[in-house]
Order: structure tokens, then C-alpha cells, then sequence
């Protein structure tokens, strides 16, 4: 992952780095978000957001650019995103509980009700929730939305 204030970083570092942000101010509010977008190209360049906000008061996120085979199918790509979001979700959620870490992870999903992927929003929905995690979509998927929107293109 990399991160603008932190540089490169391995996946337990960053585990470290979010502890230790909350850790300043462990009284605050924090949402932690996992969201991914992705633009085609010659090949289709995805980005996986994880997002720490502190809420009123900022946060810091981490990002990982892949590329992969051009996903032309709209549907398709969206459910790729979905996936990687979770899979990263599900790590991330076994080491919080491995290092007794009680925050909850919630899924951002670059899907809105004024665009293309708006029928397939219940069927994405109730698959990060059948996950355990919350699912959020736009305007509220700001993960994906907005901070994996920008690194991708």
C-alpha cells in the first residue's frame, strides 16, 4: 500500500499505523472504510482505498494501484471492485481481531442510484452485508467515490 504521509508500506505496518492514529485519540469517532474504483485504459487501472476518518477532524487513507486485463463490461468491473474490497476487508477485519482492535470496517462501493450500476446496487449490497460489513454507496461511498476516483485516473 502507499500512502501520501507514510510512503510505501507493508500490510501489518499500516495495521500499525491505523492503531496508533486512532490510539492518539481513542475517545473520537473513527469510520474505517475499504473502497476500490478503477478506470479503463489499455488495461484497467484499479485502485483499493483503505480510509481512516476521524470524524470532524480528518483522517489519512492508504492506496494500492493494479492493473489488469481491460474489464469492458460495466456490471463486471463493479463486482471485480466489490471483490477486492472485501477480500481486503476480511484481512484487515481477522488481524482487528486478532490484535483486539474493536472497530468495524465498512465497504465503499462506487455505485450510485443516477447511474448505469444502479440495478445492480441490492445485489451488491447484499453481498458486503452477507459479509458482515456495511455497505455504503454514492454519495456516502466517499472511499471509492471520491479518494480511489482521483488515483485512478
Amino acid at each position: 500500500m502507499q500512502s501520501i504521509t507514510y510512503g510505501k508500506v507493508d500490510f501489518d505496518k499500516m495495521f500499525s499505523i491505523i492503531k496508533d492514529f486512532v490510539n492518539k485519540a481513542p475517545k473520537e469517532a473513527y469510520k474505517i472504510s475499504i473502497g476500490t474504483d478503477s478506470q479503463n485504459f489499455e488495461l484497467t487501472k484499479v485502485v483499493l482505498v483503505v480510509s481512516v476518518y476521524q470524524v470532524g477532524h480528518g483522517g489519512i487513507f492508504f492506496y494500492e494501484v493494479k492493473r489488469v486485463k481491460k474489464i469492458s463490461d460495466i456490471n463486471q468491473k463493479l463486482f471485480y471492485e466489490t471483490s477486492i474490497s472485501l477480500e481486503l476487508a476480511m484481512k484487515l477485519s481477522k488481524k482487528f481481531h486478532d490484535e483486539d482492535f474493536n472497530y468495524s470496517i465498512g465497504i465503499h462501493v462506487d455505485a450510485g442510484q443516477n447511474g448505469p450500476t444502479k440495478r445492480v446496487i441490492p445485489e451488491i449490497t447484499s453481498w458486503v452485508k452477507a459479509c458482515g460489513f456495511d455497505c455504503k454507496t454514492k454519495p456516502d461511498s466517499y472511499a471509492a467515490s471520491t479518494i480511489a476516483n482521483k488515483y485512478s485516473k
